[in-house]
């Protein structure tokens, strides 16, 4: 039977705590501050959980106090013992979260908010009695379990919450039971194990193993015919010994041991099939050295002490497993006649086999290899060593979630299941996440029971339902980037192959239509499509508009394309002007190059306001320098007509530069128009030089003029899709003068 003592007050995990007892136990390292908010939640919890009774018949207000007595255990700070002792309130009595925010600070409630929003493991059914997906389901909410946590505290809280729930768990029936010790063995005891808190998870394994398999439980512990405080006694000699000699030899080492647990030999019997017998390992040590050639020379004392079993030796340093582990195995008759396996390494070879890719919990479990996932793992195990630093501040915890978590979020589908999918993902990836059809017949979706817009970001923890029609299709604005619609190269791939399988005709029109409505909005003009499409590296104009029409091209990328059409190839010399110095082309002011000329003033014309990637030409003026035109302003075409002589080359030159342009929008007047326009620019990093707006009462519209400053022509498509997106927005397009 498992049942484990605390060396600090001397109680055991089956004893009820006597509260005074355990506070003057506590007052040895703590302070008063720390001391007295521990009590006032002490007083606070039990006053909350009067009269309240757990299924066993002992008061609610023990298991609290058992949860923070395991965290103590664990070396926890004060916020988190009294967030311990205060876990239950606000989820198991009327108090309000608000009330224990006011009474101990905003730091105690956030951890007992933590837990509260952690406990999502009620709603999903065991995957084992379903038999299906069992890894793969129980890997994702472990990974769910701990994106949920804003502070790892809150993850101990929950270890140890579910520590002594099964300790306890001989109260509910036989079903609960197996239900219970099932989801421990499948999620809670290996987050524990990647954690390294090796021996909260060496007694959730064995209390789920006792209520899952009874009978076998009981045979092994037979087996090994001696309490586990015996052989811990047994391992501390061991350790005693060896650590002697070792120091003799003049090595420096660290010796360090535990007796395997119940459940362990179990499961190295049904891995290696192997007879109890033949498991070396039922007591093993570990020695840590500073260098390799100190690994040896302690084996050698290994072997001059106590007699080595033949074939249970392994040198792991010389020959690394595949995933590069590295240590000396070997299993010795120790004294009594007890066999002992001792694993010896490096201290550098310990950290990577404990937090590298040859980490051991990988081993164990048996998971695949994901870099990410593993970085975080190894972040919060550093972590919980730092554990002293990082509660200093109020805020480490959320600054180290932001680190740990920020690329992925875990959801529920409505059936239970768990889909992990990237950070900023929305219902849309959700529902192709799922299935294909699902995502193409999605029209809505619900948040929590919440009617959400396809373009919401999906959240840790959230439920996800999506809203179907019986014959729908993609829309073409999910494959826009700028609207937000897709988030995963998943979903966006199911859209596209879509397209590419509809009629052709079809895909042409809807091509040529979309990209006319972008060269339209961006003010362009004049374009080759035929020229456009063998930059494109397409045979026809057809080819290029049934590309966009599919999906397989972006209006973006074919906007870049015509902005290096539309800039003008260099003059052959017998046409330069007479001003023109072949040898001396130069960069002038505001980003254009006037070709030939250097040290020329250079202006943008305010009546077309050219952006970068307009076809541009320059006129000679009185006093001014060169003002620069796009090629379709009807100046120019005066120009041409009265003094083409003063007409001259210009490019746009190669650095950033921002260019002023006006834009024009129509909308449906409204309350609020003008600062969702501006928080959209506010949001693209876009100056606003001016803004003029006209109100027509009698159509209930408004048109409004914005002077903004882009790069380029890409930015200015982006900026107006993103306008025309907005509620009540008719139009926004380019204007000119």
């Amino acid at each position: 039977m498992v049942n484990v003592t605390d060396l600090k007050t001397g109680a055991s995990s089956k004893d009820s705590l006597e509260v005074e007892r355990w506070l003057e136990a506590l007052a040895s390292d703590r302070s008063e501050h720390e001391l007295a908010l521990i009590r006032q939640a002490c007083d606070f919890a039990q006053r909350a959980h009067d009269g309240q009774e757990r299924a066993s018949g002992e008061p609610f207000f023990q298991h609290a106090l058992a949860v923070a007595n395991i965290l103590v255990s664990l070396r926890l700070d004060h916020e988190t013992i009294a967030a311990a002792l205060l876990h239950d309130v606000v989820e198991d009595t009327t108090i309000p979260l608000e009330k224990v925010n006011e009474i101990f600070g905003p730091g105690v409630a956030r951890l007992v908010d933590g837990v509260t929003k952690m406990d999502v493991t009620h709603g999903i059914q065991s995957a084992t009695e379903h038999g299906k997906k069992e890894r793969r389901q129980t890997e994702a909410l472990r990974k769910m379990l701990l994106a949920m946590a804003d502070d790892v505290r809150v993850v101990l809280i929950k270890l140890a919450d579910r520590l002594h729930n099964m300790r306890t768990l001989v109260a509910l029936d036989a079903d609960k039971q197996r239900r219970i010790a099932d989801e421990t063995l499948s999620i809670y005891a290996p987050l524990a194990n990647r954690l390294g808190i090796w021996h909260v998870k060496w007694e959730l394994e064995d209390l789920a193993f006792r209520h899952m398999e009874p009978a076998m439980y009981k045979n092994i512990a037979h087996l090994v015919a001696e309490r586990r405080v015996d052989r811990e006694s047994y391992i501390t000699h061991f350790m005693g010994l060896l650590s002697t000699e070792l120091a003799k030899a003049g090595i420096q080492a660290e010796v360090m041991g535990r007796p395997k647990h119940i459940y362990s030999i179990w499961r190295k019997m049904q891995r290696k099939g192997l007879a109890y017998q033949h498991i070396y390992d039922v007591r093993a040590v570990r020695v840590l050295v500073n260098k390799v050639h100190d690994c040896y020379a302690a084996l050698g004392i290994v072997h001059n002490l106590w007699q080595y079993i033949p074939g249970e030796f392994d040198d792991y340093i010389a020959t690394p497993k595949e995933n590069n582990y590295r240590s000396i195995h070997t299993a010795v008759i120790g004294p009594q006649g007890k066999t002992v396996e001792v694993q010896i390494r490096t201290h550098k070879m310990h950290q990577h086999n404990e937090l590298g890719v040859a980490a051991h919990w990988r081993y164990k479990e048996g998971s695949g290899h994901d870099p990410s996932y593993d970085r975080k793992i190894t972040l919060l195990r550093q972590l919980l060593e730092w554990k002293e630093d990082i509660t200093e501040s109020a805020d480490s915890g959320q600054d180290i979630h932001a680190d740990l978590f920020e690329d992925r979020v875990y959801v529920f589908s409505p059936q239970g299941d768990i889909i992990d999918l990237p950070q900023d993902a929305t219902p849309l990836d959700f529902a192709y996440h799922i299935h294909t059809e699902l995502g193409h017949r999605c029209r809505g979706a619900k948040v929590n029971g919440n009617m959400v817009p396809l373009t919401y970001r999906l959240q840790t923890g959230q439920q996800v339902e999506i809203l179907t029609i019986k014959r729908g299709v993609p829309s073409r604005d999910w494959l826009n980037p700028h609207l937000g619609y897709l988030k995963t190269h998943r979903a966006r791939s199911k859209v596209q192959n879509w397209f590419k399988q509809q009629n052709v005709d079809a895909n042409i029109a809807a091509g040529r239509a979309s990209f006319e409505k972008e060269l339209h909005r961006v003010g362009a003009s004049g374009i080759n499509f035929e020229e456009l499409a063998k930059r494109l590296h397409f045979a026809k104009a057809d080819e290029l508009f049934a590309a966009l029409g599919r999906g397989d091209l972006k209006n973006g990328q074919v906007i870049h394309a015509v902005q290096e059409m539309l800039a003008p190839a260099p003059r052959p010399s017998d046409e330069a002007l007479p001003l023109a110095k072949p040898s001396d082309t130069r960069r002038a002011a505001g980003g254009v190059k006037v070709v030939g000329v250097g040290n020329l003033m250079t202006n943008l014309a305010r009546c077309c306001k050219p952006v970068a990637g307009d076809n541009i030409v320059g006129y000679i003026t009185r006093g001014r320098g060169v003002t620069i035109h796009r090629r379709d302003c009807s100046n120019v075409l005066r120009y041409n007509s009265e003094s083409p002589q003063r007409l001259i080359e210009v490019e746009w030159g190669d650095g950033a530069q921002t260019y002023p342009v006006d834009i024009h929008i129509l909308s449906y007047d409204r309350q609020g128009l003008l600062r969702d326009i501006t928080a959209v620019l506010a949001n693209e990093n876009i100056n606003v030089i001016a803004v003029e707006t006209l109100s027509d009462k009698q159509r209930h519209n408004v048109n409004m003029t914005l002077i903004l400053e882009v790069v380029d022509m890409a930015e200015l498509g982006r900026i107006l899709t993103k306008i025309s997106q907005l509620p009540n927005i008719i139009e926004a397009k380019r204007y000119a003068k």
